[in-house]
C-alpha cells in the first residue's frame, strides 16, 4: 500500500508538471509526438496536421517531468546522468529527456503509443500501399518468411509492424510469439505471447539469447539498432523463421546495408550471406508531404556474386531487378 500511494503521488506530480493541455494531448488518438525544446517552446505533431506550436513550459516543470520518469526507472537525472530514456509512467508512451550540460535547458520528446491498430487492409484502402504489396506481405506471413520494416524517424515503422503482427496472429493463432523491445510499442493480441524488455543490465543481445530457450515460434524485435542484429539473424536462420523487426533506414535496399553495418559491430567478417539468407522481405515506409507511404517491398532471394538478388514491388510500378 505505501508503494501504491507513492506511485499515485508521483503520477499526480507528473500530471501537474505536464499541465492540463499536454495531459489532454496524451489522451488524443491523433497525437503522434509531443516535443519540448530548450527554449521552453512546446510542439505537438498530429496525424494529418503536421507539427504545430503548443505553448510554453518553464524549465522547473520540465525538470519535474524528466525527474519523475527517472524515478520510475530507478535512475538519476542530474549532470552526471543527463539523458533519460524509457516509458512515461502515464500511458507507457516512449520518453526521451535531456538535461544540461548536453542541452542548454531541459528538453524532452514523448512519442505517443498508437491507440488504434491499423490493419493491412486499411493501408490499401487509404492508398498507403498497393494491393500487390499487401498481397506480398500476406504471402510472406503465411510462408513464415522473415520481414524487416525500414523507415526514417516518424515514418510509421512500428505502426506498420503492428499491422503485420496482427496479420500473423490472425493467420497463425497458435504460434508462440516472443516480443523483444527497449520500450513497449508493439501491440500483440496473441494468446501465446511473451514480452521482454531490455534494461540497464540486460541488453538486446542477452535477451535474444534467453529467448532461444523460451521455445518461440516467431521472434519479433521492436527495433534493431546495434550488434544484436547478428544474433537475431542467426536465430532466424536456425529454426525460428517468420519473425519481424524494424530498422532505421530510408529505403529497402539501404536497410540491407544498414544491417551490414550493425553486424559489423560484432563481427570481423562480412555478413552479407547471412543477411541474404535470413532476411526474406523488406518493407520500406516513408514520411512524405502527403503523409506516410509504403515506398517499396523487396523480396530478398539471396546474396551472391557480390550483390543482393531481389524482386521489387514498388508503389508506382512493379519491376524485377538485381540490386
Amino acid at each position: 500500500m505505501p508503494q501504491l500511494r507513492s506511485h499515485s503521488r508521483l503520477i499526480r506530480k507528473l500530471q501537474d508538471a505536464l499541465g492540463h493541455d499536454l495531459c489532454v494531448a496524451l489522451d488524443d488518438g491523433s497525437v503522434v509526438e509531443i516535443m519540448l525544446n530548450p527554449d521552453g517552446r512546446l510542439f505537438i505533431e498530429r496525424i494529418g496536421h503536421g507539427t504545430s506550436p503548443a505553448g510554453q513550459m518553464d524549465a522547473a516543470a520540465a525538470e519535474v517531468v524528466i525527474g519523475s520518469v527517472a524515478h520510475v526507472l530507478h535512475s538519476e537525472a542530474d549532470e552526471r546522468h543527463p539523458i533519460i530514456s524509457g516509458e512515461l509512467p502515464i500511458g507507457g508512451h516512449r520518453f526521451e529527456g535531456l538535461l544540461p550540460p548536453v542541452v542548454p535547458a531541459p528538453t524532452f520528446t514523448i512519442r505517443r503509443r498508437a491507440s488504434r491498430l491499423i490493419r493491412l487492409a486499411d493501408y490499401v484502402s487509404c492508398n498507403l500501399m498497393t494491393e500487390k504489396q499487401a498481397s506480398v506481405i500476406r504471402n510472406a506471413i503465411t510462408s513464415r518468411l522473415n520481414i524487416v520494416i525500414s523507415g526514417g524517424t516518424g515514418s510509421g515503422k512500428t505502426t506498420l509492424a503492428n499491422a503485420v503482427i496482427a496479420e500473423i496472429v490472425e493467420t497463425a493463432p497458435k504460434d508462440r510469439l516472443l516480443i523483444l523491445e527497449d520500450t513497449t510499442e508493439i501491440q500483440c493480441a496473441a494468446e501465446n505471447a511473451v514480452a521482454l524488455h531490455t534494461s540497464d543490465m540486460v541488453d538486446m543481445s542477452r535477451l535474444l539469447k534467453s529467448t532461444m530457450r523460451l521455445r518461440p515460434d516467431r521472434i519479433i524485435v521492436g527495433e534493431v539498432r546495434d550488434g544484436a542484429a547478428l544474433t537475431l539473424l542467426k536465430a532466424w536462420n536456425t529454426g525460428h523463421p517468420g519473425g519481424v523487426t524494424t530498422i532505421h533506414s530510408n529505403t529497402a535496399m539501404s536497410a540491407l546495408r544498414r544491417l551490414e553495418q550493425l553486424t559489423a559491430e560484432v563481427s570481423q567478417q562480412p555478413m552479407r550471406e547471412v543477411i541474404g539468407e535470413a532476411v526474406d522481405l523488406v518493407v520500406s515506409i516513408e514520411r512524405t508531404p502527403r503523409g506516410r507511404q509504403v515506398r517499396d517491398v523487396i523480396r530478398v532471394e539471396r546474396f551472391a556474386d557480390t550483390q543482393y538478388h531481389t524482386e521489387t514491388y514498388a508503389q508506382v510500378e512493379e519491376q524485377r531487378h538485381v540490386a
